[in-house]
């Protein structure tokens, strides 16, 4: 008698695919008969895998998991793991291997905002709905297949990002204080603002200021003001006839050169050529 019943499709994605955009390499579903250790090590790919029903172990990065029905799992292949179901309860999972363009960058973001790799959501049907419709798509290989996968995989970190919130119960939003900090960035771009200031502006250390509004934004406090800054530029640089020196100042930063550099490194372009083009 098998050990298990699995239902899965095996992919090999196109050179334009890999280059370009989140990839399928396999996805399914396993109902175990009884227990038996699935094991990998060094695989150049990500897991996300949810356990539909049952109970089992997974161990990763030497230390080993309980996990039942509702729990979810996002991990790096490149590390070992293993998984088995208990015999008591058989367990069922759906899961999907992936790597692609930006996969990489992906986890390690999620990884350093101090996200488990394993977590059980609110609700996981938002995770099966789109595991079933990747796993369709995978099946029946229409024209947009590789496109509509990236969307799929794309669906399914932005939900383990939403859905596993780092160090602290499942709600929404960020601490208040940091909600207040980017407020006030958005309120005061314009005006000098240093970390100094916001730290004794808002009574927090300016090291746990700095790490933890990238740990809940993602992006450093100096690099969201920039872009911030740059955002209120561009409408000006089209709603406006302000020389390219006063929207500098208007925008925050202290010279047009500066200004001038940092709008060619975010957009591509110079503020001018920003202008002319829309």
């Amino acid at each position: 008698m098998a050990k298990s019943l699995s239902d899965r499709v095996l992919a090999t994605p196109s050179s334009y695919a890999r280059k370009h955009y989140l990839y399928v390499q396999e996805i399914g579903t396993l109902t175990s008969m009884e227990p038996h250790i699935s094991s990998r090590q060094n695989l150049s790919s990500y897991l996300f895998l949810t356990v539909q029903k049952g109970e089992g172990y997974l161990t990763y990065q030497g230390r080993r998991h309980f996990i039942q029905a509702g729990d979810c799992i996002y991990i790096n292949c490149r590390n070992q793991y293993a998984h088995e179901s208990t015999a008591e309860h058989p367990w069922t999972l759906m899961w999907v291997h992936f790597n692609g363009n930006g996969a990489d960058e992906f986890y390690e973001t999620y990884r350093r905002q101090e996200r488990g790799f394993l977590f059980h959501p609110a609700q996981t049907a938002p995770f099966t709905d789109r595991l079933t419709a990747l796993h369709a798509l995978m099946r029946t290989k229409p024209s947009l297949m590789e496109l509509c996968a990236h969307r799929y995989l794309t669906d399914l970190i932005t939900l383990c990002f939403t859905e596993n919130k780092p160090g602290r119960a499942q709600d929404a939003s960020p601490p208040p204080k940091l909600i207040q900090v980017r407020q006030y960035l958005e309120e005061h771009y314009m005006e000098r603002i240093c970390l100094e200031d916001l730290s004794c502006l808002f009574f927090i250390s300016k090291y746990h200021l700095a790490r933890e509004y990238k740990k809940n934004y993602g992006i450093t406090i100096g690099n969201d003001l920039t872009a911030r800054r740059i955002s209120h530029a561009k409408s000006l640089l089209r709603f406006s006839d302000s020389s390219v020196e006063e929207i500098a100042l208007l925008c925050g930063f202290s010279e047009a050169g500066y200004f001038i550099r940092a709008f060619k490194k975010a957009e591509g372009m110079t503020p001018l050529e920003y202008r002319r083009k829309w």
